[in-house]
């Protein structure tokens, strides 16, 4: 994103981006315990400026993120103070996350044990090399892009993870380290406006999205 404030600060209809999801799981209320994984030298930030004015009451503990996404959530895992049936993970920077979302796949994961938010791809994919010269297209069927929140079971997860630093694995979301493990892991259907943001244009898109929300209340 570049910039001198990290993107899960940057504001979006006058908010941090960041605030937009914790608002969310503040009030739902079968989430008992909010963990914040962010850089440590964050903390106190977080605490002041994010945490306390917005009463996120929840949040239990910041925990240092790591060098890694799956560095941070483990970070997070070990933090828990009682361990819960599920533990959900989402993404600080898709302000965009619905109750409904996170209320289905924590259905999904109380049935199946690993749920996560999806959309199915509808565009043509193709493979390419270094040089940028098309490969291979993919067949678009039973492709999805994964989003989150992704909800698993307590135990499955922690293992995930261990597992995942005694073998030095390096994987792009949670569900990937369940996978690895042996256990299945379920879609739920998600939005195309839970989006990330991550380029200066997403927060472009992000405010369209939050005034077309805003028009239609």
């Amino acid at each position: 994103m570049g910039g001198a404030t990290r993107k899960q600060y940057l504001t979006l209809g006058g908010l941090p981006l960041l605030t937009h999801s914790l608002q969310v799981l503040q009030r739902i209320e079968s989430i008992r315990e909010i963990i914040l994984s962010v850089p440590l030298q964050d903390s106190d930030y977080c605490w002041s400026e994010i945490v306390k004015p917005f009463g996120l009451s929840k949040v239990s503990h910041i925990v240092a993120g790591g060098a890694r996404r799956q560095d941070s959530v483990r970070n997070g895992l070990m933090a828990i103070s009682d361990p819960p049936d599920l533990v959900l993970v989402h993404d600080g920077v898709r302000p965009f996350l619905q109750r409904d979302f996170v209320e289905r796949s924590i259905s999904c994961a109380n049935d199946t044990g690993a749920a996560v938010v999806a959309m199915p791809i509808h565009d043509t994919v193709k493979r390419v090399d270094s040089l940028r010269i098309i490969q291979e297209t993919l067949s678009r069927e039973g492709l999805w892009q994964i989003q989150t929140p992704q909800v698993f079971r307590y135990d499955w997860l922690l293992k995930a993870h261990q597992e995942a630093q005694q073998g030095n694995w390096e994987v792009t979301d949670d569900a990937a380290l369940i996978e690895r493990i042996g256990y299945s892991v379920s879609v739920v259907e998600g939005s195309c406006f839970n989006i990330k943001i991550t380029r200066p244009d997403d927060l472009i898109f992000g405010e369209a999205i939050l005034n077309r929300a805003t028009s239609n209340s």
